[in-house]
């Protein structure tokens, strides 16, 4: 991904400046927490499954004709 803005880092994402005024992009990270952080390990592929599953939501959602914010998937 190109050098962008951060806006906001979560435990399980990070959002960043999107390439148009007013958007965003969502960065899943592959950090798994458990025990109010007390446990952390990297989980090789997470982010990107819970890109796809985030993906699929939002998208099933739209064509019940549910608005949500998605505009599309990234990579």
């Amino acid at each position: 991904m190109t050098r962008r803005r951060r806006i906001y880092e979560g435990k399980g994402k990070i959002l960043y400046e999107g390439p148009e005024p007013g958007t965003l992009v969502q960065f899943f990270k592959d950090d798994a927490t458990a025990f109010n952080k007390k446990k952390h390990e990297i989980v090789d592929g997470k982010g990107v499954l819970n890109n796809r599953i985030s993906e699929y939501i939002f998208t099933h959602l739209n064509s019940m004709g549910i608005p949500t914010h998605f505009i599309k998937r990234l990579n």
